[in-house]
């Protein structure tokens, strides 16, 4: 190859990785997957759930039929009120027909 097309080259590649990541730009973090335990708040056992990065920066977690759901604000309470506690968090939080 020429010097010049070698220069050419190693200037787009330099140039690729300063557009990535800016000065003041902090690198996006992305967790790999884990796995949470809870345990029924009513004694109706437990369950253990893979966890991944979501598509938008937030968490899923793994329901106990396959679904994978958004985890609200802590993985361990969505998998305990979508699973083991389903009937029970409905219940509580529906208005009172009395």
């Amino acid at each position: 190859m020429s010097p010049s097309i070698m220069t050419g080259a190693l200037l787009m590649a330099a140039g690729a990785l300063l557009i990535g990541t800016s000065a003041g730009e902090a690198k996006p973090v992305r967790e790999t997957g884990g796995t949470v335990k809870v345990c029924s708040l009513y004694g109706k056992g437990c369950v253990t759930a893979p966890t991944r990065p979501g598509q938008f920066n937030d968490r899923e977690v793994r329901l106990p039929g396959g679904t994978w759901i958004a985890c609200k604000l802590d993985c361990r309470q969505t998998l305990r009120e979508e699973s083991v506690d389903f009937f029970e968090t409905l219940n509580e939080r529906a208005p009172d027909w009395r």
